[in-house]
């Protein structure tokens, strides 16, 4: 079968075929510039960790924020807070005491900047890291599947960022107020939430981990039906199961409370329908282009 312009699509790849040799070494550079990528980003990130640090503890602010002021007005439920978090309704701010985190160990609150520093040289240089295997792939793919895999290597981190924004706007807030809802005050005991600094980026770094993969969904239905491995027709008829097995993830990933699981079931469930119209353009455009090859062979 040949291309439009009359060319065999295998030249494509023998054109850009190099010995063994050049391809470890183009390997290796590649490895050494995520490596050196890696670097800068941890150090990068490791002198602004204290900043980074309590950007994260922005969440636990705003949620003993309405914590302090549902104690006081006593009318804010959670599906108030919910509403509240989500720019949907206002809930007046109050008077809120002073966050506590605590370490327990004497170098504890610097491995905690450590593991946030390579967290976040992960996060930052992901661009650079994405890049250089798609350059180092990018060889031994047709050229049609070159353009068809560009889209999807910009897509992942912006499905990434959009599952993050979800923990961190919404997610974080929720977990934290129902956690602080929890703490017990009367006469003579005093049962408070004091979270250690290396538990709470735990917590943050499994959350947001958790809904940027599942955000992920999309890109790696689209990927797999343009690999035609999965089509819009079975996707339909898996519709029920993927449901259930969405609630059963959510009920696994996120905190034991209804409000937390529905916050990721709901998006993942709309994520799995835009993946099913993802795959149907797919087969739409390879229904278009399996014509015109036919249109030209015959002519």
């Amino acid at each position: 079968m040949t291309d439009s312009i009359g060319h065999e699509p295998e030249d494509e790849i023998e054109a850009s075929r190099a010995p063994l040799l050049d391809h470890l070494v183009e390997l290796r550079m590649r490895l050494i510039i995520c490596v050196v990528a890696l670097f800068v980003g941890f150090g990068v990130c490791f002198a602004f960790a204290d900043k980074i640090f309590l950007f994260l503890v922005n969440p636990f602010t705003v949620a003993q924020q309405l914590l302090s002021v549902q104690h006081a007005g006593g009318s804010h439920g959670p599906f108030d807070l919910l509403l509240a978090l989500v720019g949907l309704k206002d809930i007046p701010t109050g008077e809120t005491k002073a966050l506590g985190l605590v370490y327990t160990a004497a170098l504890e609150f610097f491995f905690t900047k450590l593991k946030l520093a390579g967290f976040g040289a992960v996060v930052l240089t992901f661009p650079v890291l994405a890049w250089q295997l798609y350059r180092f792939v990018a060889p031994g793919l047709y050229k049609n599947e070159r353009g068809a895999f560009l889209p999807f290597l910009l897509a992942s981190p912006v499905m990434f960022f959009l599952g993050a924004a979800l923990v961190y706007y919404v997610m974080l807030p929720f977990v934290l107020w129902f956690s602080l809802s929890q703490q017990v005050s009367t006469v003579g005991i005093t049962i408070q939430l004091l979270p250690k600094v290396s538990d709470y980026l735990t917590l943050v770094t499994s959350l947001l981990l958790a809904f940027g993969l599942c955000f992920q969904l999309p890109v790696v239905v689209s990927l797999l039906g343009l690999a035609g491995i999965l089509s819009s027709k079975l996707l339909r008829e898996g519709r029920r199961y993927a449901i259930v097995g969405v609630f059963i993830a959510a009920a696994i990933l996120t905190p034991p409370d209804p409000i937390s699981q529905l916050t990721l079931a709901i998006p993942m469930c709309l994520l799995y329908e835009i993946s099913i119209w993802c795959v149907w353009l797919i087969e739409r455009g390879k229904a278009k282009d399996d014509n015109k090859r036919n249109e030209i062979v015959a002519a």
